[in-house]
């Protein structure tokens, strides 16, 4: 099993008979039938990061569920997502996108499932002087299970498509400012990311193959530190806290 993969035994939590919570299921004798609602939150091995596993509801109609709640979130992180944008990639199967990250600070928090397919999700520490740094996790996010993962401002982001058409949609706490976003190469022997056999043969463009090591973006001055980025978070905390 690939680092930080998992994948239910069980096909998501498809119990309750009813698609939408808010319509009350009932047993054949009237009683109401339990709901189940909400998501599932756990830390993943990188410091502030996190995979989100819905509870769906199936019924001859197809499936309901809450792919993201802020106030869940916040309970882990701290403070809630500062939406200010959405984004959504399509992938051919192979296709490795990252490792991404932004400007530090403020850099940009990701809030990633995907919609259609499958994807292997890497988060990788890049904060100089974290007791992780150079680690990464992964989740598998795809349209079964229909997981999602966290991942904080100061940390790397990459994924590879394991399917044709892989779709990931993304909830990000700032726009998009070209100048401000920088790379890693995610080929790059330190960091060690795994791509499984199902993905076949990895498809980058040139601008991820032509980014620097972490190494080398360690040495130019290029990646946030451990101690301006847990000085972030309490920031964002402080003043979630008012």
């Amino acid at each position: 099993m690939l680092p930080g993969v998992l994948r239910a035994e069980a096909r998501g939590a498809r119990h309750g008979p009813s698609l939408d919570p808010r319509e009350a299921p009932r047993h054949g004798d009237g009683r109401p039938v339990a709901r189940l609602s909400g998501v599932q939150i756990r830390e993943l091995t990188i410091p502030d990061s996190y995979e989100v596993t819905p509870k769906q509801f199936g019924d001859d109609r197809g499936v309901f569920l809450e792919w993201y709640r802020f106030d869940r979130l916040e309970e882990k992180v701290g403070h809630p997502l500062d939406l200010r944008q959405a984004n959504t990639s399509v992938s051919k199967r192979g296709v490795v996108r990252g490792i991404h990250f932004a400007d530090f600070p403020k850099g940009q928090a990701k809030y990633v499932t995907a919609t259609h397919g499958a994807v292997l999700d890497f988060v990788i520490d890049i904060r100089v002087g974290s007791p992780t740094f150079g680690q990464w996790d992964s989740v598998l996010l795809d349209d079964t299970d229909r997981r999602a993962i966290y991942i904080a401002e100061g940390l790397g982001h990459a994924f590879v498509a394991l399917t044709e058409d892989a779709t990931v949609t993304y909830l990000v706490s700032d726009v998009y400012n070209a100048p401000k976003e920088h790379g890693i190469n995610p080929l790059d022997e330190q960091v060690g990311l795994v791509f499984p056999a199902e993905a076949g043969e990895p498809l980058l463009s040139p601008k991820d193959t032509d980014a620097p090591s972490l190494a080398e973006a360690a040495a130019s001055g290029l990646l946030p530190t451990w101690d301006d980025a847990r000085a972030f978070y309490d920031s964002l905390n402080a003043g979630s806290a008012r």
